[in-house]
Order: structure tokens, then sequence, then C-alpha cells
């Protein structure tokens, strides 16, 4: 099942840069983000009263809430990053590079949780950075 959500999750993603591209021109990108952000924010939160999650709320700890909210201010800049460099540049030359966070998330995984960091994982590493090099050359 994580799979199919991992591929609508890519789905979405392509989505997301595209329509973006379109919706930035002549708008701030910073102005954009935020508008983006809000409507993110409303429908995680119709997902949290849907699902009837709230209840968690109180049963996170402070370790959670400071991974969360650091998470959430990686997240923040990240967009805001994203969409200044989709307002000045090509989106098929953003979206690739934006697209290293796999190979990024790799090492840091490695080195920060120390998960497996195999032979298969050092090719695919290696071909997802090529391949962002000769996609934006």
């Amino acid at each position: 099942m994580w799979f199919i959500f991992a591929l609508l999750s890519a789905v979405f993603a392509a989505l997301t840069s595209i329509l973006a591209k379109v919706g930035i021109d002549g708008v701030n990108s910073n102005l954009a983000t935020a508008i983006r952000t809000v409507v993110v924010v409303a429908m995680a939160w119709g997902m949290v009263f849907l699902t009837n999650a709230q209840g968690g709320l109180s049963e996170i700890g402070k370790k959670s809430w400071l991974f969360l909210i650091l998470s959430g201010l990686a997240t923040g800049a990240s967009w805001l990053c994203y969409y200044r460099a989709l307002q000045l540049g090509e989106t098929s030359k953003v979206v690739p590079i934006d697209k290293l966070s796999v190979v990024i998330t790799l090492i840091l995984a490695f080195v920060f949780l120390h998960e497996q960091f195999t032979a298969k994982s050092l090719i695919g590493c290696i071909l997802i950075g090529a391949g962002t090099l000769i996609m934006v050359l």
C-alpha cells in the first residue's frame, strides 16, 4: 500500500510543479507560497477531523513536537525557495534539481538515522545525480 501512496505523491508533486508555474505568473513568489500553504493547512486539518484523529493531539510528546516543528520550518523554507526558483527558472530544470533531495535524504538517513546504505543505494544516488546534471545542462 505504501507504494501506491508514494506513486500518488509523485503524481501530485508533478501536478504541483506545473500548476505552480502557471499560478505564479505575475505573483510574488512568497505570496504564492503563503496562499499554497493556507490551502495545504486547511486540507490537512480537514483530513484530521474527517478521520477523527484530533484526539491524538494531546498525546504528542515534546520530542515529537520539536521535530515536527523543525520539519515544518524546513518544509516552509523548501517551498519558499522552490517557488522562487520556479518563478526565475524553467520548470524542466528546477524540478530535477529539487529532486536531488532524494540523494540528500539518503545521505542524511545514513548519517543521522543509521539506515543501511547499500551498493544499490549508492548506484541509485549516482544515477539520480548524473541524471539531474544531464537534464539541467
